[in-house]
C-alpha cells in the first residue's frame, strides 16, 4: 500500500474523509500527537488500527468528536453525568479524555471488551475538520508502532507507518506533544488514569477529589486490565536503553560525565542550562521550569536517540511528580522500563 501524504486544505480532507467513509485508516494531526483514525462505528475498521500498529487488542482506543453535541448525535455513552458535562465545558475543545459508560453503539475493538468507552474534543481544527467531513466520529490511538514514542510530526508517522496505512494528513507540529489527560467517571470516586497538560490540580478545581491510579505511577500489575492507553508496563521506548536519574541538576551533571568517561556511547536528554556542564552528547528538552515545553519536546527527544544512532544508554532527569511533571514522569518511567538511578 502506497501512504499518501495530504496537506491540511479542504480538499486534503475531502480526500482523507473518503478513505475513512470506505474504511480505511487515516494518520491525523490534534493539539497533543497525531493520531491513527478509522470510523469508531465501523469494528472491522477500528481492527485496521490495530494491525497497523501492531497494538494488542486488549487496549482500548479513544473516540474523537468534533463537537460536544455529537454525544447524542450518535448516542455514544449510556449516561452522560454531570461530572462529565462540567469537565466538557470546562476543558473541551482540549486535551482531556473522559471515560464514561458506553452504549451498544461502540464495538469492542474501540472498548477492548470493557463496558466503558473513552471520549475526546480535541482542539486542532484540521482533526475536528477531518471527523466532521467523516460523517462519524474516530477512533484514534497515537499514529506510531505500539511500544515506540509517540509521533509528533507527519513525519513520525511516516517513519513507523508508511506502506501501512492510506494516508497522513500533515498538520505540522503539535502543540502539547503529549497524549491527553485520561479520567474515568465510571468508578465512585472519578480516577486519572494517564495524566496530561491537564493536571490532577486542574480537574479537581471543576468536580473536587479525583484518585489518582496506582499504575500512573508505578508498574500495572501483573492481574491488572489495561483500563486506559498508556498503561502498559514498557511504552514511548526508543531502541537504546533509557535511565531515569533522581537527584539535583549538580548531581545528575556529574553522573552523567562519570558515566561517559567510562563509555562514550552514553548520552543525555537533558535541560538547557545543562548542555555546556556535560561531556556527553545531549538531546535539550527545554529550559528546566518550563514543563510545557519539555512536554512539547519530549517524543522528538526520545525518537531523536534512536535517528542519532550514536547511543547506547541515554540519562534522563527524572522530573517532577506534580502537575505538568506527572506527565513527563509517566511517560518517561516507561521508556526506562521503570529503572531509576537514585542519587538522593
Amino acid at each position: 500500500m502506497n501512504t499518501l501524504l495530504l496537506g491540511s486544505k479542504t480538499e486534503d480532507i475531502k480526500i482523507a474523509a473518503d478513505f475513512l467513509k470506505d474504511g480505511g485508516v487515516v494518520a491525523m494531526p490534534t493539539e497533543t500527537v497525531y493520531g491513527l483514525a478509522a470510523d469508531a462505528l465501523n469494528g472491522d475498521a477500528v481492527k485496521k488500527i490495530f494491525l497497523a500498529k501492531r497494538r494488542p487488542m486488549d487496549n482500548p482506543l479513544i473516540v474523537h468528536i468534533s463537537e460536544i453535541e455529537d454525544i447524542e448525535r450518535f448516542n455514544l455513552v449510556s449516561d452522560f453525568p454531570e461530572k462529565a458535562k462540567k469537565l466538557a465545558e470546562h476543558f473541551w475543545p482540549g486535551p482531556l479524555t473522559i471515560i464514561m459508560k458506553k452504549s451498544d453503539v461502540i464495538p469492542d475493538e474501540v472498548s477492548a471488551g470493557l463496558p466503558t468507552v473513552a471520549i475526546r474534543l480535541p482542539s486542532h481544527k484540521v482533526a475536528r475538520s477531518l471527523i466532521k467531513e467523516s460523517s462519524t466520529v474516530l477512533a484514534a490511538p497515537s499514529a506510531n508502532r505500539s511500544g515506540s514514542p509517540s509521533p509528533t510530526t507527519a513525519q513520525h508517522v511516516l517513519n513507523d507507518l508508511s506502506g501501512d496505512i492510506e494516508a497522513v494528513v500533515d498538520g505540522g507540529m503539535c502543540d502539547v506533544g503529549v497524549e491527553s489527560t485520561v479520567i474515568t467517571l465510571a468508578t465512585k470516586t472519578p480516577r486519572l488514569l494517564r495524566p496530561g497538560l491537564v493536571t490532577v490540580e486542574e480537574i479537581e478545581e471543576v468536580i473536587g477529589h479525583i484518585d489518582v491510579d496506582h499504575a500512573v505511577l508505578f508498574k500495572l500489575e501483573s492481574d491488572q486490565k489495561v483500563s486506559s492507553p498508556g498503561m502498559k508496563y514498557k511504552h514511548y521506548a526508543p531502541k537504546a536503553k533509557v535511565v531515569l536519574i533522581n537527584g539535583d541538576s549538580d548531581s545528575f551533571i556529574n553522573f552523567v560525565n562519570n558515566e561517559y568517561e567510562k563509555d562514550n556511547t552514553v548520552g543525555a536528554i537533558c535541560y538547557d542550562e545543562d548542555i555546556k556542564h556535560l561531556k556527553a552528547k545531549t538531546i535539550p528538552i527545554g529550559k528546566s521550569d518550563d514543563l510545557q515545553a519539555q512536554a512539547h519536546l519530549l517524543f522528538d527527544a526520545l525518537r531523536q536517540v534512536d535517528e542519532l544512532g550514536c547511543f547506547t544508554t541515554v540519562y534522563a532527569h527524572c522530573p517532577t511528580k506534580t502537575g505538568v511533571g506527572m506527565a513527563l514522569y509517566n511517560r518517561l518511567i516507561r521508556a526506562a522500563s521503570f529503572e531509576v538511578f537514585d542519587l538522593e
